[in-house]
């Protein structure tokens, strides 16, 4: 008797606003994958309306994709996806697929692995990594030191309420912070560094 081989267990995101809203997406559930949830999204995404239009975005933990797929709806330029898990990255590849996006990026790779080589500059900046793993500040160390950023980026990230403060870059202002429930999420705008100034 063959046995039929068991596809990993689903969930959905739904896209909130923009050119594919309400469309809703497969995603995989795995530990540690927590899609940002709708109420948080749509928060974050009021914040960035008036640069999100034509941004250049990399999601830097990219999981479900909600995030990516959210600023690809609301007409960024080219979102990349990093998604260390290949399962999860394969899912994400066939949901730009399914929207015929064809400016999304999926790379299967660990963000702090990929960040750790010269960048090429974003507009925005995704980072919601897995709880309690300590991946954030590697993560915000690497994209300020090897140019991932643009002059004027806006990096967004989500940690768990209870955790140590982030130490971000001098030039990362803290532009709009908010907690729910047992998650903080914080959007910083970077100023230009002299050298981008000039």
């Amino acid at each position: 008797m063959v046995k039929k081989a068991h596809s990993a267990p689903q969930g959905q995101i739904r896209i909130i606003a923009g050119l594919w809203r309400g469309r809703k997406l497969p995603v995989l559930t795995h530990d540690g994958l927590r899609p940002t949830t709708d109420r948080v999204r749509e928060t974050l995404f009021n914040w960035l309306m008036p640069v999100i239009n034509g941004a250049r975005c990399l999601d830097a933990f990219a999981g479900s994709g909600a995030l990516g797929f959210e600023a690809l709806s609301r007409h960024a330029a080219a979102v990349t996806f990093i998604e260390l898990n290949r399962a999860v990255a394969t899912q994400i590849s066939a949901n730009a697929r399914l929207l015929t996006c064809d400016h999304a990026t999926v790379v299967n790779q660990s963000a702090p692995q990929f960040l750790a080589q010269p960048g090429t500059p974003f507009d925005v900046v995704f980072l919601d990594p897995p709880f309690r793993k300590g991946l954030l500040q590697e993560t915000v160390d690497l994209l300020e030191q090897n140019g991932w950023l643009s002059a004027n980026a806006m990096i967004y990230a989500e940690a768990e309420a209870e955790s140590d403060p982030l130490v971000v870059p001098a030039n990362w202002l803290c532009h709009r912070e908010k907690v729910a429930g047992q998650v903080a999420y914080r959007l910083y705008l970077r100023q230009a560094t002299a050298e981008q100034a000039n």
